[in-house]
């Protein structure tokens, strides 16, 4: 049961401190880096350096708390006030190592280790999306294999690219084969976009996981996904991955890997509301490359995508 006290940890008040004021936390949180009294802990993983072709998200973290400023607390599309519910603080970034992907799972591993020993919901904001599985070892120790509920343009199930079992294209082919994650609980949603062959798509599906490309998704309406995630996976403690590549450009021009013709920010959305009902351990918002990205579009739009996953967290234990 929710404690009936308020939260210990709370944005600021933006009706009395400027939005452009202060330090640049996620939603302007708290600073801090004690577990007690936390529900969520927001974490940067500014690491890019498993990306294939444009590099830049080790920026994605400083990008998407700057645009959190304008975040607010109250939700209407799902009628839930999110820091009224949960208690958050920005917990800092992992001490990724740049150029040494293994080195930079272990720090992942061992920054979001302790949140999860401790109870505590870990968002993270990468970074290239090889830093999954970094969060996926740390939470899988503590709860066990998780359902992934997969947001994205590529499956990321490669078994190797260039020669390498360590890339943004291959952390959930990893986490299969180490035990972290749990094929037939799982969901992949949106590829989309050229492919090598169609192994790319039946190679996941082979091994357990349900797999939806934007057309098949479009067919279906938010809440039509929504049951089929649950009813996927079910009661298993459950891990968001989500990839802003997983929209059209149009909407989301600032990442690393674009594929046209995806679903609007509009449309995205409302598929991740959707999913309510799920015991979240943990989620991440990856690929944001503020290089690429103009007016902050993709920023904005990653803000958006943690603040909804808050939301989701804040609706299970309200």
């Amino acid at each position: 049961m929710p404690s009936l006290k308020p939260p210990r940890y709370q944005p600021a008040n933006s009706l009395e401190s400027p939005r452009f004021s202060g330090v640049r936390t996620f939603a302007r949180l708290p600073y801090v880096q004690d577990p007690a009294d936390v529900d969520v802990a927001i974490v940067g993983l500014p690491f890019d350096t498993g990306a294939t072709f444009k590099v830049g998200a080790r920026f994605g973290p400083e990008a998407v708390r700057g645009a959190s400023a304008l975040l607010r607390p109250y939700n209407p599309e799902l009628d839930v006030m999110v820091f009224e519910t949960l208690s958050c603080v920005d917990y800092g970034d992992a001490p990724v190592v740049p150029g040494f992907i293994e080195d930079s799972l272990g720090a992942i591993a061992r920054t979001i280790q302790p949140l999860a020993e401790a109870g505590v919901v870990t968002l993270s904001i990468g970074g290239d999306h090889s830093v999954a599985l970094g969060e996926l070892r740390a939470l899988a120790a503590v709860h066990g294999p998780l359902a992934l509920v997969h947001f994205d343009a590529h499956g990321d199930y490669w078994d190797s690219y260039f020669g390498h079992k360590y890339t943004h294209g291959t952390p959930f082919r990893r986490a299969v084969e180490e035990g972290l994650i749990l094929p037939e609980a799982s969901v992949q949603l949106g590829m989309r976009g050229p492919l090598y062959d169609s192994d790319d798509l039946d190679t996941p599906r082979r091994a357990g996981f349900t797999v939806l490309t934007t057309t098949q998704l479009m067919r279906h309406t938010p809440a039509e996904i929504g049951a089929l995630v649950r009813e996927k996976v079910g009661d298993r403690k459950a891990f968001l991955s989500f990839d802003v590549d997983f929209f059209d450009p149009a909407f989301a021009p600032g990442t690393g890997t674009p594929e046209v013709g995806g679903p609007t920010s509009f449309q995205g959305l409302g598929y991740l509301r959707a999913c309510t009902g799920l015991t979240w351990v943990g989620g991440d918002v990856v690929e944001v490359l503020p290089a690429m990205d103009h007016s902050q579009v993709t920023a904005h739009l990653g803000a958006q995508i943690g603040y909804e996953f808050l939301s989701l967290v804040a609706l299970s234990k309200r």
